[in-house]
């Protein structure tokens, strides 16, 4: 994993991301799926950032508990509204939104599942709404 200093160009707000590798955010941004917090624009860049030296002082792993709680809560409460509101289809994701965009017999309804970031972007191209959202699984606390 490695974090960036992110910030939009056109509002100038500055923000931090994890990613799993550079390539990682490379292949986000020229999918359009990195947008600004702020502004929601595309224009993100990153910026240069001091690397993270290791020292012997034990540091807690979350700065602020309490904010990293809240989130969690706010994550939890759209899940329950997802699970409750919408169908749960597992893997088959792609396949069902593409049957309910593309078949005219077939009900419109909200779906939720497992999709890759590769199939994500097939959907957009097709003019598929999908958002993605971070899945907090009920045994984490």
């Amino acid at each position: 994993m490695i974090k960036y200093s992110l910030e939009c160009k056109d509002c100038s707000i500055k923000f931090e991301s994890w990613f799993s590798s550079s390539k990682d955010f490379d292949r986000l941004k020229k999918l359009k799926l990195l947008n600004c917090k702020n502004c929601q624009s595309l224009n993100i860049e990153k910026s240069l950032m001091m690397p993270n030296l290791a020292n012997s002082k034990k540091k807690s792993k979350v700065d602020n508990p309490e904010k990293l709680k809240e989130v969690k809560k706010t994550l939890k409460n759209y899940q329950k509204f997802i699970k409750q509101n919408f169908e749960f289809v597992g893997d088959n994701f792609t396949y069902e939104a593409r049957a309910i965009h593309y078949e005219k017999k077939k009900p419109k309804k909200g779906i939720y599942g497992n999709a890759s970031l590769e199939d994500v972007k097939e959907l957009k191209e097709e003019g598929i709404e999908t958002e993605i959202i971070p899945w907090i699984e009920d045994k984490e606390n």
